[in-house]
């Protein structure tokens, strides 16, 4: 795996083996979880593993890869084992939110560990949060990436190959080539369903920004909750043009519009019980938060998601 550390984050440009994910892979990577919720690491090595989870060697490396970015299994202190997440196991046990990845939440969680945080998936967080264009070939996109890549590299070695496969992994995660994949592969991919990017002719992608009708207030105001923690944690106010546009923020990193957040974030109130306000003073639009407890907030968020 190609990772160079980025602060106090690694950056990863694979790890994948240029397979995009699958709609029951993170399923498959949780049923491997023993009574404890943890998982051997030999479970996705040994000789068992194929037919285990009844893949070839490499996309079982990819299942792995998958089930680690998208949060579902950690790896544990000793190094020797992986653990199911406290959100692995509430989406995906057997009396999870959504153990068959029916609800596009699924999908939208998956995208948001991907793109909003970018653990393990860097080019896909440089894709919707750095890379500025609206419309744009994978010729123009991979100079830009390539950029983007070195200047996290601090000056380290990387493969244009690497970083090209990588970026084919992430466009095809989304919009799928219908032409040259299977029909397994286009009707299988978690991401495609979320209508984020679309091939407009070949080679050319286009993001659609507005409405997201399969977006349900809770998991924004769940992710608005995890990018304020992860990345301002300090604040006590967030301003709509932070929640909107900043990097790693809902608006962009789920391609919404002003409008689309605003609305959003006036619900914010009688979804979290007050716990965060939405206030306009003197043309200063901002969420405002208290004291309480984020991760039962976070919590109760994620099952609403799965109600509403």
């Amino acid at each position: 795996m190609t990772s160079i550390p980025i602060g106090k984050t690694d950056a990863h440009f694979s790890g994948h083996e240029t397979f995009p994910l699958r709609q029951m892979w993170l399923k498959k990577a949780v049923d491997k979880a023993d009574a404890d919720g943890l998982l051997t690491k030999s479970t996705f090595s040994d000789e068992k593993a194929i037919a285990d989870f009844g893949v070839g060697r490499n996309m079982v490396a990819s299942i792995k890869h998958w089930a680690l970015a998208c949060d579902v299994i950690a790896e544990d202190d000793s190094r020797r084992h992986f653990f199911l997440t406290s959100v692995g196991r509430a989406i995906f046990g057997d009396d999870g939110f959504d153990p068959y990845s029916e609800s596009p939440v699924t999908a939208w969680h998956a995208h948001w560990c991907l793109a909003g945080r970018g653990t393990r998936a860097t080019t896909w967080y440089w894709l919707f949060n750095v890379f500025s264009a609206q419309s744009f070939s994978r010729e123009e996109a991979l100079p830009t990436l390539t950029k983007y890549a070195l200047s996290a590299a601090k000056g380290k070695k990387l493969s244009q190959a690497t970083l090209s496969r990588d970026l084919d992994t992430c466009l095809r995660g989304y919009a799928p080539r219908a032409a040259s994949a299977s029909v397994e592969e286009a009707a299988e991919s978690m991401l495609a369903e979320l209508g984020l990017l679309q091939e407009e002719r070949k080679g050319v992608f286009s993001f659609r920004r507005g409405p997201k009708s399969t977006l349900p207030d809770a998991f924004f105001a769940w992710a608005l909750l995890d990018y304020w923690n992860n990345q301002r944690r300090a604040e006590s106010s967030l301003t709509i043009e932070a929640a909107a546009y900043a990097q790693g923020s809902p608006g962009r990193v789920f391609k919404l519009d002003e409008e689309s957040v605003a609305e959003r974030l006036f619900a914010l109130a009688d979804l979290t019980e007050g716990k965060l306000r939405w206030s306009d003073t003197s043309g200063l639009r901002q969420i405002h938060r208290g004291d309480f407890d984020h991760e039962l907030l976070m919590s109760k968020l994620l099952r609403k998601s799965y109600d509403q």
